[in-house]
């Protein structure tokens, strides 16, 4: 093994775009391994590792620097004189839209820092006597970009000729249902609670926090953090299964809520099995 005449301090930068790719596909482990083996034969030192993105969630290749924190982390290594520059599995990882792979090349070297590729190497700073290197590389960065355009056509496609064959096909299934064999069907247990709130909604006038303690009083406290449901903009204040989609709230029996007197009490006999409800933002 040749061992280069300067060793440099490198950050092993990767980036899933899925929570499912950290599992399933190529995923942080097989990256970090590429980068390794690389660095075996080239010689440099690997004094830190950075990641976007674990089985809990991705980050897209369209995110820019400052929404990335562990690619944010390398540049403060650079910036600091800790590090010598990145080395990533392939340049896909780094970005899978050229304005984003540019822009991330660009501040690294502005910072005088290197980039390396397990599948290239080092990417050279542009020399206006070299403009076929720009292109070359550019290039890469184009088909990377065609390539997710691509994988999300066929995204959208394939959604589109389920909803036309009469499957299920759009987003996560509102509270209260679940998609079986691409059909919509009804959970009992939640579609249940849902008519009763709906109708001390609209016959009570009751709103979401008057409703959480009428279930309260029913023999549990609302355990619920606020999320917004991407398809409709409204809030929708459910855990979220494996997946991605809304889970039903578990309740806790004999659980207290401030402010509230405990109650053993049951309003509704609905109300005598673990419930999901909607919670005030």
């Amino acid at each position: 093994m040749s061992i280069p005449s300067k060793r440099l301090r490198l950050i092993v930068a990767l980036r899933v775009s899925t929570a499912g790719q950290a599992v399933d596909g190529y995923g942080l482990p097989a990256q970090e391994r590429d980068c390794r083996r690389w660095n075996a034969g080239a010689g440099h030192r690997i004094v830190h590792v950075v990641a976007d993105g674990d089985e809990k969630g991705g980050k897209t290749g369209k995110s820019t620097i400052d929404e990335r924190e562990g690619l944010m982390e390398a540049m403060e290594w650079i910036a600091d004189g800790r590090a010598d520059g990145i080395l990533a599995p392939n340049l896909d990882r780094l970005a899978r839209e050229l304005t984003v792979q540019e822009a991330v090349l660009a501040y690294t070297w502005a910072l005088g820092g290197r980039v390396f590729t397990a599948d290239h190497g080092e990417h050279l700073e542009d020399d206006e006597n070299d403009p076929m290197r720009t292109a070359m590389r550019q290039m890469r960065g184009v088909f990377h970009q065609l390539d997710r355009g691509l994988i999300r056509k066929r995204l959208s496609d394939g959604r589109t000729t389920k909803g036309e064959q009469g499957g299920y096909a759009y987003g996560a299934p509102r509270f209260g249902q679940q998609a079986i064999d691409g059909e919509l069907v009804d959970l009992d247990t939640e579609k249940e609670i849902e008519d009763l709130i709906l109708t001390w909604h609209d016959e009570e006038g009751l709103g979401a926090r008057a409703i959480c303690r009428r279930l309260k009083r029913g023999g549990a406290a609302v355990e619920a953090r606020r999320e917004v449901a991407p398809d409709h903009g409204r809030p929708d204040h459910r855990p979220r299964r494996a997946g991605g989609r809304p889970g039903p709230l578990r309740l806790r029996p004999g659980a207290e809520e401030g402010g509230d007197p405990p109650h053993t009490g049951v309003e509704d006999p609905r109300l005598q099995r673990p419930v999901a409800a909607p919670m005030e933002a």
